[in-house]
């Protein structure tokens, strides 16, 4: 598989001989709110145009509709015939945005010949949860290819503890950034994204959405420290920076 970083969330994934985009997140740097007054978002810009970035894609995959996730400029550049999976429950709204091949992923859906499997998340604990709202991660698995978690916007909490040890998937994507909201953790910090790596050791974990909002608690910088004192080999945790490429592979 090959993977792509474009910004925070937004990952462009060849898998299984096909293209995906992920949570795509368009918005020009500083041209939407901030969320703690330190910076207008997004804090960075994209690391090369969209019409590069949607070269290819295929199939488009929405973990929930917060804006650094699926925001207005992507409703606008994404094709209204390209395929859509979502969370049940968005589908509605997405479709209202004009995309016609809108399937909300409550169960292990086959797509050319790759088997996309959704995964519980939870966007922090405790009452931060009901203003966060839902969210889910998923799987990927095909023939020759990595198993895959894409953890997406969640804490570090029993259910994904359990896909970990259930699937014993070579790649996870995590969410590492340490964003709060109001104070509450909703997102992995560095110490979860570490102990994520612990409880997966075939495991090669790549860190995400880093360096693009300002509720963010964490960078990379952060997390390389982290993990370089805990003695977390560097082939075992990657962070790659906004454009960075990877071949992942058996």
């Amino acid at each position: 598989m090959q993977l792509e970083l474009i910004r925070n969330a937004t990952l462009k994934v060849t898998y299984g001989g096909h293209i995906l985009l992920i949570d795509p997140y368009f918005a020009p740097r500083h041209s939407l709110p901030s969320f703690t007054g330190r910076s207008p978002n997004p804090m960075t810009e994209l690391p090369r145009s969209i019409d590069d970035i949607l070269e290819g894609v295929e199939l488009v995959i929405v973990s929930h509709l917060h804006t650094d996730h699926f925001d207005a400029v992507a409703k606008e550049r994404l094709p209204k015939s390209l395929p859509i999976l979502c969370q049940p429950g968005d589908e509605v709204k997405i479709r209202e945005a004009g995309f016609a091949d809108v399937t909300p992923l409550s169960q292990s859906t086959v797509w050319q010949g790759m088997t996309i499997t959704p995964r519980q998340g939870s966007h922090g604990v405790g009452p931060v949860v009901e203003k966060m709202g839902p969210v889910i991660g998923f799987t990927l698995e095909a023939d020759g290819e990595p198993t895959v978690y894409w953890a997406g916007d969640t804490v570090l909490y029993p259910p994904v503890v359990e896909t970990i040890r259930q699937i014993s998937p070579e790649i996870i994507i995590t969410h590492s950034c340490g964003a709060r909201w109001d104070g509450d953790l909703i997102v992995m910090d560095d110490k979860q994204t570490l102990e994520v790596s612990r409880l997966a050791p075939q495991a090669t974990v790549v860190a995400t959405h880093m360096e693009a909002l300002d509720h963010a608690t964490v960078t990379r910088q952060d997390l390389r420290q982290a993990a370089d004192a805990g003695g977390l080999a560097a082939s075992r945790l990657l962070i790659p920076a906004d454009g960075d490429t990877f071949h992942l592979g058996r």
